[in-house]
């Protein structure tokens, strides 16, 4: 039997049994799953509602947080180290997400 008969047999039996019913988001459009793999994106998402967002979610929130902090700096010496801020939190970034490819290529 292929994947996509027994995937449907679950889903219709959960139906009839009532567990598809009362859901969180139940009635609305799918979220946009937007970039990279689709199991990738749902595997997030499931993270991020159980509250375990990868360190990589992280620390993009810390770029744009200390990006924007960057912009609104005008003393040339703040600037500097506003910007040595930023440059460790991109490279350390660049670091998960490349950990992260690594890992899902085996």
């Amino acid at each position: 039997m292929r994947f996509k008969d027994l995937a449907e047999r679950q889903i219709l039996k959960a139906k009839a049994e009532g567990q598809l019913t009362g859901l969180k988001g139940e009635g609305k459009p799918l979220p946009h799953a937007g970039y990279g793999d689709a199991a990738e994106t749902a595997g997030f998402r499931i993270m991020a509602d159980a509250g375990a967002l990868p360190r990589e979610f992280t620390l993009k929130q810390e770029r744009d947080a200390q990006a924007k902090h960057l912009a609104s700096l005008t003393d040339p010496e703040a600037r500097k180290a506003a910007m040595a801020v930023l440059a460790d939190l991109e490279m350390r970034l660049a670091i998960e997400q490349d950990a992260r490819r690594k890992f899902l290529q085996r």
